[in-house]
């Protein structure tokens, strides 16, 4: 069965209980003194994966970068690539190659000197050499500027060339840490699909360290989401986003309205969640949530509809509130909510008309109103 919302369905060796992992974190470790950056985790990576690492700050997710390319080594565990043990195996013996925010480039040294530094260092022939680093500067497009210096160059353009160098040595896994942090918006986006592409072009491992969800969601297979040292949950994008394992997640990733109360009136997967006001809520999709447990209803804005009159769809969860602040962003429109109650909840609206036929404003009263399918069921 294809994982939900898979981009690359023809692509899931997770899903295939005969594949192999290429990389295996087994119960790994890393402290810091006191401080423990790692604990206890395990992780599989699989051959070709554009895998993502995403996190807040301090989270563990560069340490566990470092630790697979060999700058630190763990406190306990072990880290497998290609069924081989990686202990003691010093980071220039490792067939892996990292790619830092910084890029690290030599200023004095033209771009395809950056690009030839590694081969160099390795004893590569010169004739070699010159067809490698020809051959990376044409897969980055690059060419044009072979005879620049990275001060020369864009902040994108120096991205590429960091890029280039690292996979000159034709690593078998590209490690990025925080690959596009420098970059503006616009060019980030766009570069993160050109990563994607570049990935699969290579037929490479990449593992992505950010803490930038939407550039995790743009380009990964799979995400780990990641805190205080633990995996949370890992799954493809949709699944991250439309089924998240636990509030932590479903509040991590994106935006979420969580309704908070305890299960009744459970009959097969329906029944209805009731808040401490008294209030309640129709579920369709209950899950392993029983009768008296206390449960949070998880829905996406944009899956909340609002409306200046109630829905006249009875299945609908409707709640009246009072507008409270609205945001147009020409894509679409946020309007947060204020229940009676004072909670907030956000709803977002696709601007798919020139002009709205409705017009709602601050401290109108509305409607906002999702069907009892419409969000996911959390218990933790």
């Amino acid at each position: 069965m294809p994982s939900l919302g898979s981009i690359r369905r023809s692509f899931a060796p997770w899903n295939d209980p005969a594949a192999k992992p290429y990389i295996a974190f087994e119960n790994v470790s890393k402290k810091f003194g006191d401080f423990t950056a790692v604990d206890n985790l395990s992780l599989t990576i699989y051959e070709r994966e554009f895998f993502a690492l995403l996190g807040a700050s301090g989270c563990g997710k560069s340490t566990l970068l470092r630790m697979l390319a060999g700058f630190e080594e763990p406190t306990a565990g072990r880290i497998l690539l290609d069924g081989q043990d990686l202990c003691g195996i010093p980071p220039y013996r490792r067939p892996v190659n990292m790619m830092f925010q910084s890029y690290a480039l030599f200023p004095h040294m033209t771009v395809e000197q950056n690009i030839a530094f590694g081969l160099k260092q390795d004893r590569m022939p010169k004739a070699g050499i010159a067809e490698r680093v020809a051959s990376m500067l044409k897969l980055v497009r690059l060419e044009q500027f072979a005879r620049r210096k990275p001060h020369q160059l864009s902040g994108g353009q120096r991205q590429r060339v960091a890029l280039a160098r690292s996979l000159a040595k034709r690593p078998k896994v590209l490690l990025l840490d925080e690959p596009l942090g420098a970059l503006d918006k616009k060019l980030r986006e766009e570069t993160q699909f050109e990563l994607m592409d570049l990935q699969h072009e290579l037929g490479l491992t990449f593992i992505v360290v950010t803490h930038d969800q939407e550039e995790a969601m743009t380009m990964a297979d799979r995400i780990a989401v990641m805190d205080k040292g633990e995996v949370m949950q890992v799954a493809t994008p949709a699944e991250i986003y439309e089924a998240p394992a636990t509030r932590f997640v479903a509040d991590f990733i994106g935006t979420v309205n969580l309704f908070e109360g305890k299960v009744a009136g459970r009959e097969g997967q329906k029944g209805r969640l009731v808040g401490a006001d008294g209030s309640s809520l129709r579920i369709d999709n209950l899950a392993g949530a029983e009768n008296g447990v206390a449960a949070w209803f998880a829905v996406r804005p944009e899956k909340i509809g609002i409306s200046a009159a109630k829905p006249a769809d009875q299945s609908l969860n409707a709640i009246n509130g009072e507008v409270w602040d609205i945001a147009y962003l020409g894509d679409m429109t946020i309007h947060h909510v204020r229940l009676d109650d004072g909670r907030i909840v956000r709803t977002s609206s696709i601007n798919d008309r020139r002009a709205a036929a409705e017009q709602l404003t601050w401290h109108d009263r509305a409607w906002i109103s999702f069907r009892p399918d419409a969000g996911i069921v959390l218990t933790r």
